[in-house]
């Protein structure tokens, strides 16, 4: 039996999945911290560049208005992606979305460069577009060409690769960003334009891998390219379990490949997965770790944390994401997926709780604030020692080849919209119920805790057939004063 270290480097997949990281979830993480540094620098130039064109000075509501469309615009642009992965990988395929996706990305990277020389604040508006819909789709494809490309004894563990280059993208947005390194005015433009060179790094070296063997196989019917692809990923060898599995995936969906959206919400022998899907990325939105991410700095001024080291607490947060990601991936085929899942979110659920209880009790004691930073830290660890992980893991082990890229369009759309009504609703949110609105993120994740224990099945070392199946025997069950009663679910 190889080890997971002999798996990784008996073929070039270690070196695939670094390159497919640095231009596919990297992106989007960096662009989700990056942004915050330099907020009031990109303010001021809207309003240099407002009176350059116009001539007058523009209103404080009006600079504010174009602030929160470059801010919203990402988020657009991310759900714009997202909506269309199941057109660009039917037509493109997994590698070639990819190679369009970072080719896009670079030219959002040339607008967002030029809008500062050209004293434009449209190009920025623009550039923040294309770098959402960069994310959205990237993002996305990223997970699937993993999935798709990754023997199911190290599926899990390869798929989970995704979440940790989202998090080093974090970290690495939040450490650029500091003022000891780029995180000034004049290079505010350059700031944003940086992880774009590890697209450029895709563009160079991707070609020179295959295309996902599974989609290979199963969408395009060619069995020897899909052996070659496998061997030149994972080292010499026959994989007929591999293969055996494919063809028998191949045999079950015929000729019906690539289902859209609709068809899928339509499908009743896939309604618990799409519930699944639905209960656990929603939790994750509505968990509180977007608000960490986004609303950091208000978070810890309201736990009182002097306003000097929080952008230094921000980045050791950034840091412990990307370590406990990297754990986890060694656990994964170990310890399975519920488990973690489960554990992960009755976690942060109970975090949220005593971070409530420390907020309102921050004045009483010197010590407070800092236990309420510990607590976040406690919670970004549960995070990402579980959903971070173990959702785009999830995704792709529980649908079939037909049906994947259109649950990856759907788990998109709930991100983004869940990213953008949390990005409006939680400022007033903790303005209105103050501690009380964590109280709401702790229910949030208990739900999610429940609903894993009870119903989600296990997934770790099933094909997907299996997998499938194990979703239909899903029963429901009641309790009578003589028996329980058990019944095959109608859902």
């Amino acid at each position: 039996m190889k080890s997971v270290l002999q798996e990784l480097v008996g073929g070039k997949a270690l070196i695939f999945i670094v390159v497919l990281g640095l231009g596919g979830s990297f992106q989007n993480g960096f662009h989700l911290t990056a942004i915050s540094s330099p907020t009031p620098y990109i303010q001021s130039f809207i309003n240099s560049s407002w009176t350059y064109h116009y001539g007058d000075v523009p209103g404080e509501k009006t600079i504010t208005f174009i602030w929160s469309a470059v801010v919203a615009l990402y988020a657009l642009g991310g759900l714009t992606g997202s909506l269309s992965v199941r057109y660009f990988t039917s037509h493109l395929g997994r590698k070639g979305t990819m190679l369009l996706n970072s080719g896009m990305t670079i030219v959002a990277t040339v607008i967002m460069y030029i809008s500062k020389p050209t004293y434009s604040f449209e190009l920025i508006l623009v550039a923040r577009f294309l770098f959402g819909c960069g994310a959205g789709l990237g993002g996305n494809v990223h997970a699937i060409y993993l999935g798709e490309s990754s023997p199911k004894k190290v599926r899990g563990m390869v798929t989970l690769t995704a979440a940790t280059f989202m998090a080093l993208g974090k970290l690495s947005g939040q450490f650029v960003g500091l003022r000891e390194i780029i995180g000034r005015e004049e290079w505010w433009n350059i700031l944003l334009c940086i992880p774009s060179f590890f697209c450029l790094v895709q563009l160079a070296i991707l070609p020179f891998f295959p295309e996902a063997p599974r989609y290979t196989l199963i969408e395009k019917g060619n069995t020897q390219q899909c052996k070659k692809a496998l061997q030149l990923l994972w080292g010499p060898g026959d994989y007929k379990i591999e293969i055996q599995e494919m063809l028998a995936e191949q045999a079950v969906i015929g000729k019906e490949h690539n289902k859209s959206l609709l068809d899928l919400l339509r499908e009743k022998n896939l309604r618990w997965q799409v519930l699944s899907i639905l209960v656990i990325n929603g939790c994750i939105q509505f968990s509180g770790v977007s608000a960490f991410s986004v609303f950091s700095f208000n978070i810890f001024l309201e736990a009182g944390i002097p306003e000097d080291k929080i952008r230094y607490v921000t980045l050791g947060i950034g840091a412990s994401e990307v370590l406990i990601s990297i754990t986890c991936s060694l656990f994964i085929e170990s310890v399975g997926r519920k488990a973690l899942l489960w554990r992960g979110f009755g976690g942060m659920s109970t975090i949220m709780t005593l971070i409530t209880v420390t907020l309102y009790l921050k004045d009483y004691s010197s010590v407070i604030p800092y236990t309420t930073v510990i607590l976040i830290f406690l919670f970004i660890i549960f995070y990402g020692a579980g959903p971070a992980g173990i959702a785009i893991s999830l995704a792709n082990e529980i649908f079939i080849q037909s049906y994947r890229p259109a649950a990856f369009v759907f788990t998109g759309l709930l991100r983004w919209l869940g990213f953008t009504v949390l990005g409006f609703v939680f400022p007033f949110l903790i303005g209105a119920l103050k501690p009380l609105s964590f109280v709401l993120f702790a229910c949030v994740c208990l739900i999610a805790a429940l609903y894993v224990y009870f119903i989600l099945p296990e997934t770790k070392g099933k094909t997907l057939l299996e997998i499938s199946q194990e979703f239909k025997n899903i029963r429901a069950c009641g309790s009578s004063t003589e028996e329980v009663l058990c019944f095959e679910t109608k859902l």
